[in-house]
């Protein structure tokens, strides 16, 4: 079901500078260390192993899919994933937060995936906020992944500004050998009625 913006300026400013202090309001709580219980209870050395482990093994990824029941045509679906042979540090990830799927592959690859909006804003991001990567690349990887969560949260992706804000940043996600994607800026902008 497509939800509609309003089309007054002044409502839509209004309503992204409330978003933008709550956004605010969150980020300090976060930085006061007010984690949610949930997170509080994770063991130290289990978060940051399994930091580690998504350092050099996950992925987060923004990706389009057409909808014609939607206004814009375009649905933003957000998901972390993890693929391995050994399939206990997935468990270990699926158990401490408390959310995601394991499949297993045709090639016998297991992969966790979280694809939930909800999870990946309340789950996923603190997780990875409270046991933050040490690597560059994971680093500007997660902070475009919160940023284009933060749009999402917003309701950005539901005007045209905003979606195509996402869409500039999800450009710069996961840059490299390997990306494949199946819609780009040109696929969405073009076929804009």
């Amino acid at each position: 079901m497509s939800q509609i913006r309003s089309k007054n300026p002044l409502k839509e400013v209004i309503r992204r500078e409330v978003f933008g202090v709550l956004r605010k309001i969150k980020f300090l709580n976060m930085r006061k260390k007010r984690w949610p219980n949930w997170l509080r209870k994770v063991p130290q050395e289990k978060g940051w192993y399994l930091a580690g482990f998504v350092d050099g093994e996950g992925s987060f990824n923004v990706s389009l899919r057409k909808r014609n029941d939607y206004r814009l045509s375009w649905q933003i679906v957000m998901a972390f994933n993890v693929s391995q042979r050994d399939i206990t540090n997935l468990f270990l990830l699926k158990k401490y937060l408390g959310c995601g799927k394991i499949k297993k592959r045709k090639d016998g690859l297991y992969y966790f995936e979280v694809v939930n909006q909800k999870s990946i804003f309340e789950r996923v991001i603190p997780f990875f906020r409270k046991f933050y990567f040490l690597s560059a690349s994971k680093k500007r990887n997660f902070s475009i992944f919160r940023r284009i969560a933060d749009l999402v949260e917003e309701g950005a992706h539901l005007n045209e500004d905003g979606l195509r804000e996402i869409i500039e940043l999800r450009e710069k996600l996961n840059t490299g050998r390997g990306r494949k994607r199946k819609y780009n800026q040109r696929d969405v902008f073009t076929n804009q009625k």
